[in-house]
């Protein structure tokens, strides 16, 4: 039986690090992803800032199996503009006005359907979904705030042993298992990270 299963994972961090210098570290898609306890591989597609991740979980059996994601990573600089300059062109924006008025970044990570067929579940090798957000903003002091946001999808074959749970409790028990799996893989990366910025401080 198909079952599919959804985690998600969000906190809220301090960097003391500049707004600039952390922007610049978390844009580093490979090497962050690298502190991910469950992922052993990024590699780069043919379309600019896509990356594949190959990340290898256990069942509640203790069987490995694989799961593929490809991402489309994306940058969105956020802006405050004075009233006066609100129905300005963006284009027309000088680099200064940018600089001036610029409140934060916005890194966004986006599913990017294959080209090919991925999953093999007779491999137990499985396409996932996943979205997510990094909200990064400036604060005083030489620090940085960073909102982290994820959810990732992924379906899967369910054991024979498992059938005869009602699907509903077995659906619930696996996303909330899933979404504990990727809290904690979520706040150990954040954890990694830290070693590079001296400490950082979750909200």
């Amino acid at each position: 039986m198909e079952m599919d299963a959804t985690g998600k994972s969000k906190g809220q961090w301090v960097f003391h690090g500049t707004f600039d210098r952390t922007v610049d570290y978390l844009s580093d898609h490979s090497r962050i992803l690298e502190f991910n306890p469950f992922c052993h591989k990024v590699e780069p597609l043919d379309r600019e800032e896509s990356y594949r991740w190959h990340f290898r979980v256990t069942d509640p059996q203790n069987n490995p199996f694989d799961v593929i994601f490809n991402i489309q990573q994306e940058t969105e600089l956020l802006l405050e503009l004075p009233e006066e300059l609100g129905a300005m062109n963006p284009e027309e924006l000088t680099d200064e006005m940018i600089e001036q008025y610029t409140i934060g970044r916005k890194i966004s990570w986006r599913h990017l359907p294959a080209s090919e067929t991925i999953a093999m579940p007779e491999k137990y090798l499985f396409e996932g979904k996943a979205t997510a957000d990094l909200l990064i903003l400036p604060l005083q002091g030489e620090r940085t705030k960073v909102d982290f946001d994820l959810q990732i999808d992924v379906q899967f074959i369910l054991y024979p042993a498992f059938r005869i749970i009602p699907e509903q409790i077995i659906r619930a028990m696996t996303n909330a298992g899933m979404s504990l799996v990727m809290q904690t893989a979520t706040n150990k990366m954040f954890q990694s990270i830290s070693s590079d910025f001296g400490t950082i401080r979750q909200l």
